[in-house]
């Protein structure tokens, strides 16, 4: 499977990133790599994180890493990951 990265996921997570690196560019670099790490992991087990509590639906996935939610979809059909998002839970709502 290959991954492709929604807009929304890249914005923020350079937000994300920009905060981490005003105490410490090191420490910022480290958790994207961390991150990075944990979603390649997904080509192995897609289906290893819990089904999406923002999203209804069976496809949609939540990691979760270092107290942020990352919701994925996975796309069986081509055969691909989309990461949809990257936030802490206390910033978004259930939606339905």
């Amino acid at each position: 499977m290959r991954f492709e990265y929604n807009p929304a996921f890249i914005d923020h997570f350079l937000g994300i990133w920009h905060y981490i690196a005003q105490e410490s560019v090191d420490r910022a670099n480290s958790f994207e790599k961390q991150l990075r790490d944990r979603i390649e992991q997904l080509t192995h087990f897609p289906y290893k994180y819990r089904v999406s509590y923002y999203y209804q639906d069976d496809a949609i996935r939540d990691l979760i890493f270092k107290g942020y939610t990352i919701p994925y979809y996975i796309d069986e059909t081509n055969q691909k990951i989309v990461i949809l998002d990257i936030f802490k839970w206390t910033d978004k709502e259930r939606k339905t």
